[in-house]
């Protein structure tokens, strides 16, 4: 029993990029066990989702044909299926709105130990180091899970996605759902205010913090957005203010980027922000105070008044 089984997460008629994560996760862990990497796709598009998910490492990819949205009683039903199916040694699951609402319920109905929001994992021996953050991330701590299996959800952006094409064999799991145990369903969507902008899609963000200092000087940020052809988003105190909608927020309470390029403008890079872009290629820092906390982290530190800074970029990409 030395398998891996991963849960694939989606939305909309969408894969969400921490799928392709959950991959190099368990093939990560995978590798350490001597085991294979099982991957579980359950509702929705099946087939299109296990071919988008055929990536390199991945061994076996189970289809689950039932319904089009997540639900919770259908897939805490159909892992709980595929784990007695499968045996894997770790069941591993997004750390998303989906993966915490059937992962605790499977965990309990298998007898699994649980950690959530992991942000790293090795194997050691016959134990599974889970590593978590606390205190808004300015501690990070370990928890060793001994025994024969456990159960974890990873933080989106921790791994990097999976890539290539493999060779993995698309199997058909036959779920046998009790649909009188089905207590809920998906009858719509409702888009939030300002959701007509999704920055964990944009390619460049242009991120604003408190050091903008008044609101009327957000114009200048969209000029600059206006001249790189990016997206603004923010950190969580301009949108606090009523200043940019919630959708625009990047961190642990808004919304996982990673762009090409993040410039972060009067942003100090709370740990909480930080969770939010650290896996952005390249980081742009802009900041009066030279030891702000985003500085250690960005490629460019720009150690200068962002009035001064951003007028001179603006001119210079128009």
């Amino acid at each position: 029993m030395t398998d891996v089984l991963a849960i694939a997460d989606h939305r909309r008629g969408e894969l969400r990029d921490v799928s392709y994560e959950l991959v190099s996760a368990g093939r990560d862990l995978a590798d350490a066990t001597g085991g294979d990497l099982h991957l579980a796709v359950i509702s929705g598009t099946v087939d299109a989702f296990a071919e988008k998910l055929n990536r390199e490492g991945v061994d076996v990819v189970h289809t689950v044909d039932y319904g089009e949205e997540f639900n919770h009683d259908v897939y805490t039903q159909a892992i709980v299926q595929l784990c007695d199916e499968v045996s894997p040694q770790f069941l591993l699951a997004p750390n998303s709105v989906n993966g915490l609402d059937y992962a605790p319920a499977v965990a309990n109905r298998l007898d699994l130990p649980l950690v959530t929001d992991t942000v790293d994992l090795e194997v050691d021996g016959d134990t599974l180091v889970a590593t978590r953050e606390m205190y808004g991330g300015k501690v990070e701590t370990t928890v060793e899970l001994t025994g024969e299996r456990a159960a974890v959800t990873i933080r989106g952006a921790e791994w990097p996605g999976a890539s290539g094409t493999g060779e993995a064999t698309i199997e058909a799991f036959d779920a046998t759902i009790d649909e009188d145990a089905i207590g809920s369903s998906v009858t719509g969507f409702e888009e939030v205010a300002g959701g007509d902008v999704d920055i964990g899609d944009a390619d460049v963000l242009v991120s604003v913090g408190r050091g903008i200092e008044e609101e009327e000087n957000l114009e200048l940020i969209h000029e600059l957005a206006d001249a790189l052809g990016a997206t603004v988003s923010s950190s969580r105190p301009i949108v606090d203010a009523g200043w940019l909608p919630k959708n625009r927020q990047v961190g642990q309470s808004g919304k996982v980027v990673t762009p090409d390029v993040y410039i972060a403008i009067g942003i100090s890079g709370a740990v909480q922000h930080v969770a939010g872009m650290k896996g952005s290629d390249t980081i742009v820092a802009i900041n009066t105070d030279p030891n702000a906390p985003i500085m250690d982290i960005a490629d460019y530190a720009i150690h200068d008044d962002l009035f001064d800074v951003v007028p001179a970029l603006i001119g210079e990409f128009q």
